[in-house]
């Protein structure tokens, strides 16, 4: 199992009715085919790190994440939820022992970036960086 989870903020100005848009729009990602399991909802962490809410997906497998990160669904997603978040922290997991499975993880990554560069831009604004933004 890969888990991704997302904490975010948004940035400010983002009205009450954009906010409810892009977690809607999470919730649809977050129950695409080849998710097996995913939530979105406030963060009840530490305030003082700025976070206000989390997303989660819990993908079975590589090929489950392929699916997963060109699925119309994300994609399309990406492009009306990215515009509203200020800041973007992600955490991965995986219960699968396979030592390189985070290299195989940011080739799938990559790939996406490569064929969708204006979505690696996007998300690489919003990690200052720490997402490469292209191949």
């Amino acid at each position: 199992m890969i888990v991704n989870i997302l904490r975010f903020s948004f940035k400010e100005g983002t009205t009450e009715e954009q906010q409810a848009a892009v977690l809607a729009a999470m919730r649809r990602t977050a129950s695409v085919e080849s998710v097996s399991f995913g939530a979105v909802g406030q963060d009840i962490g530490d305030p003082a790190e700025g976070y206000t809410h989390a997303y989660v997906a819990g993908i079975a497998d590589l090929a489950a994440l392929e699916r997963y990160l060109h699925d119309p669904v994300h994609v399309e997603g990406d492009f009306e939820i990215l515009p509203h978040v200020a800041e973007l922290a992600p955490v991965r997991f995986t219960d699968d022992t396979d030592p390189d499975l985070g290299e195989k993880v940011l080739a799938l990554h990559l790939a996406k970036v490569a064929k969708y560069p204006e979505w690696g831009k996007l998300v690489s604004s919003l990690s200052g960086g720490k997402i490469p933004a292209d191949a």
